[in-house]
């Protein structure tokens, strides 16, 4: 069964912060990671991105590893630079009150692997 980006944004009750015309592309899998290098390293196209960072340098990572959306949990709230970068590099740039322990939990329901 695929998954797309706008399946996790209802299913999940995200808030799109930027990007949200982007969100058809199909979700291939999850990362949760506060760590830049992590990502970089060990992200793959199509992943959503769950984490608590903020700053623009996690569009930059995204971007870099051509994920399909970045999910900031918590409730933190991206700075604005970040959401203007979300749009420029066209990556959905997701919110949500939720923990990302919680999140990832319901994308592995989902069949997010």
């Amino acid at each position: 069964m695929s998954v797309t980006v706008s399946a996790v944004i209802e299913r999940l009750g995200l808030q799109a912060a930027a990007g949200a015309e982007n969100t058809e592309a199909e979700v291939t899998g999850a990362q949760v990671c506060d760590l830049l290098s992590h990502v970089m390293a060990q992200g793959r196209a199509g992943q959503v991105w769950i984490t608590i960072q903020t700053h623009a340098n996690i569009i930059a990572v995204a971007a870099l590893a051509k994920l399909a959306a970045v999910i900031v949990a918590g409730g933190f709230a991206p700075e604005e630079e970040t959401i203007m970068r979300a749009e420029e590099e066209g990556i959905a740039l997701l919110l949500s009150r939720e923990k990302a322990y919680t999140l990832a939990g319901q994308l592995y329901e989902m069949g997010v692997r």
